[in-house]
């Protein structure tokens, strides 16, 4: 496996990455809430972070976008930079 793509949702606290993940569960846009609620510029794009190679994010992000199923909303993942919700949208 060489690359990946993926999109995230970036706040400060576990419980409120919890309530977002709910509000994505129950049908809310995973995309509005990244541009509502993402600590990331990446938010303004939905949380998309485009395509990537292993090795280029933080290892707990790493880690979940290349043994993680696609399709599939994990998190929250905690990182240096907060806590994150995050999909694999693609991956070959």
């Amino acid at each position: 496996m060489s690359w990946a793509s993926a999109r995230h949702i970036l706040v400060h606290s576990e419980d409120e990455c919890n309530v977002l993940k709910k509000e994505i569960e129950n049908g809310a846009s995973f995309a509005t809430v990244a541009q509502t609620y993402s600590q990331c510029p990446s938010g303004r794009n939905g949380g998309d972070l485009g395509t990537f190679r292993p090795g280029q994010m933080v290892k707990e992000f790493n880690d979940a976008v290349f043994n993680g199923d696609v399709g599939v909303l994990y998190g929250p993942i905690k990182t240096q930079f907060g806590y994150h919700l995050l999909e694999v949208t693609a991956r070959g």
